[in-house]
């Protein structure tokens, strides 16, 4: 905190498929376990991992042929990725290159079995798996072992009111079974309580611009353990920290 200069900790060697290098990348999560950074290296359809040691100048493929946007790490070391062209999200034992479809794969559509390019994701430590269902413009939930998901935000076409959710993107749930997504063409961060009918706007909705208060294709979100949200603000090209109460 308080450093204004950052650190390349992965690529930074310019736009390309080598294993130094990363094209267009969407998430990372670290895995404390293995001391690693896990990548969604989207343009170059794979997922990557790459050491945090010193010393260390390239990853390795973990998985390929996954136009993937969205990837997640439950409490088992279960890695859960979502696939943007196949409309699905799958989990992954490490190793693993296959996966099991846990949200799903069942071609592209808005039936309750099926997603319109998944996005971002998020799962709880039941593996209950929460889906930014970009194109379907809603959040939809898939319990464990569950064919057919639910859809728990959203779900009404693009538009302005609190009941709609045009294109999410980044996604968070707390132990309540609260939603926080953040909706990029809405430019908005929403808040829907369980059950909830319609959400709340928590930051964002004036518009777009680069006021404190305003984005530009909001599509990353996360809280740290104070509370505090971060937001990333794609098209002004920075990171927005919010005290929520």
């Amino acid at each position: 905190m308080g450093d204004t200069n950052g650190q390349v900790v992965a690529g930074g060697n310019g736009r390309g498929n080598r294993l130094d290098q990363l094209s267009l990348p969407t998430d990372v999560l670290i895995d404390k376990e293995t001391d690693s950074l896990i990548i969604c290296d989207q343009w170059n359809q794979r997922v990557v991992r790459r050491s945090r040691r010193s010393g260390t100048t390239q990853g390795e493929v973990l998985i390929d042929n996954i136009l993937c946007c969205g990837l997640v790490m439950d409490d088992q070391r279960y890695l859960y990725i979502s696939d943007y062209d196949k409309h699905e999200v799958r989990q992954y034992q490490i190793g693993d290159k296959n996966g099991t479809i846990v949200a799903g794969g069942n071609g592209k559509g808005d039936g309750l079995n099926q997603l319109n390019a998944p996005t971002y994701i998020f799962v709880d430590q039941q593996q209950t798996v929460y889906v930014s269902d970009y194109n379907n413009h809603c959040v939809m939930k898939w319990n464990k072992g569950a064919k057919e998901g639910i859809v728990v935000a959203g779900g009404h076409d693009e538009g302005t009111s609190l009941t709609q959710l045009p294109c999410p993107k980044g996604l968070f749930v707390d132990t309540l079974g609260t939603i926080y997504v953040a909706g990029s063409f809405n430019r908005r961060v929403m808040r829907w309580p369980k059950g909830a009918k319609q959400g709340t706007i928590i930051v964002g909705g004036n518009g777009e611009g680069k006021g404190k208060n305003q984005f530009n294709s909001p599509i990353g979100l996360s809280f740290d353990r104070h509370g505090n949200l971060y937001v990333v603000d794609n098209g002004n090209h920075r990171v927005q920290r919010f005290s929520i109460e």
